[in-house]
């Protein structure tokens, strides 16, 4: 699969806001004493088992996701609070083999005079209506994160968990190459997304970065050290 058109926004939280909202098998990951806290609007193309072609009309959609970073006894990785998706198979495909928190959601997209307009709602039955709506734009040179920057800490994670319904945590290989990215330019007009964690972010957020592209692939799960 492919990630394209992507925006990292993270925001510094207090580890004390997140400890209560990951299980206890695993540790919140930080950078200079804070656990961070992500919304990621991007287009996923490509999806599908690897080896397969893609298939028209399911290949691709819109996605928003709300991550932070944890870790068990071996490795370090993304924990995803929620992932919006503008595409009903996708949504109960990754609920059932991934036990990945997935909603279904509608979205707007385009790009105008260089920015990437985004818009999203969650419709998922019976989940708070959340939502974003804003633009962002690369700024300047692409660059590669250097070893221990906070850029490395927030982007190149290699790993992703999941919780089952019974209590059981997993973890997920995930394959890229080095991100390639950009310095971004936002601009928010009102977003939700954080509010079902108990979080509301007032400012803007602390590291902002683009991505044009990025092939990707996961592995099934597997436990996690715990």
């Amino acid at each position: 699969m492919n990630w394209l058109d992507l925006c990292f926004l993270h925001w510094p939280v207090r580890v004390a806001d997140l400890r209560p909202l990951i299980p206890q098998a695993l540790e919140v990951d930080t950078y200079d004493g804070w656990a961070w806290l992500a919304l990621v609007p991007f287009t996923m193309t490509g999806v599908k088992p690897m080896g397969f072609p893609d298939i028209p009309g399911i290949s691709a959609f819109p996605e928003f996701n709300v991550r932070t970073y944890v870790r068990d006894r071996a490795v370090g990785g993304v924990w995803f609070f929620s992932l919006d998706a503008a595409h009903p198979l996708a949504v109960r495909a990754a609920r059932a083999f991934f036990h990945l928190p997935y909603f279904d959601a509608r979205f707007e997209r385009r790009w105008e005079s260089g920015w990437c307009h985004y818009w999203m709602r969650r419709t998922h039955r019976g989940s708070p209506g959340v939502h974003f709506s804003g633009r962002f734009r690369p700024m300047g040179e692409a660059f590669r994160s250097q070893p221990g920057s906070l850029e490395e800490f927030l982007t190149e994670r290699y790993w992703l968990f999941s919780q089952h319904p019974d209590g059981r945590v997993f973890r997920a290989r995930v394959f890229h190459e080095h991100w390639p990215l950009q310095q971004a330019e936002i601009e928010l007009d009102d977003f939700s997304m954080e509010a079902p964690l108990g979080l509301r972010f007032t400012g803007p957020p602390a590291s902002k970065l683009f991505s044009a592209r990025l092939e990707t692939a996961a592995q099934l799960l597997e436990p996690a050290e715990v």
